[in-house]
């Protein structure tokens, strides 16, 4: 009989000290405070029912991962818009609404490339977009520091 008492006396303190370890990994894991967390778990059955109680749903490579996935999809959302007219999703390089067919983007006479209506001139070839109101184009300036500028002494 001592020996069944001290077999499950020796079990028990296994678990226990089993499941400190549990509590220790998986707090780690979780991305909490692993070392407070095992100084809970010392408590006899208390500490182990609080962090199974209180700690985080997901582990930390879970989280990571699926905000990932969130920026992955909100970068695939950025490439849609929405036609003003009718409401239907469009991409940004729709000249044209498929579903209304309200014109969405100009397309240059030169390159036809799509141009946002408020452009004036083709960013990528320099053609004036024909009806526009500015038809200048206007050369960079050229960088100088303030040091390189002319004083207004020196005239």
């Amino acid at each position: 009989m001592q020996t069944a008492f001290t077999v499950v006396v020796v079990l028990l303190a296994l678990l226990y000290i089993l499941s400190i370890v549990w509590v220790v990994r998986d707090a780690y894991l979780r991305g909490t405070t692993w070392y407070i967390w095992g100084i809970v778990a010392l408590v006899p059955l208390v500490g182990l029912i609080a962090y199974l109680l209180l700690r985080p749903p997901m582990l930390r490579i879970d989280r990571d991962e699926q905000e990932l996935e969130i920026a992955l999809k909100q970068r695939q959302l950025m490439n849609y818009g929405e036609c003003a007219t009718c409401g239907y999703p469009v991409d940004v390089n729709y000249v044209i609404c498929p579903s209304c067919h309200t014109q969405l983007k100009n397309l240059c006479a030169h390159c036809e490339r799509a141009l946002e209506p408020a452009w004036t001139i083709c960013p990528y070839c320099a053609t004036s977009v024909a009806g526009a109101k500015d038809t200048t184009i206007h050369k960079p300036r050229s960088r100088r520091s303030r040091s390189q500028r002319p004083s207004a002494d020196s005239k």
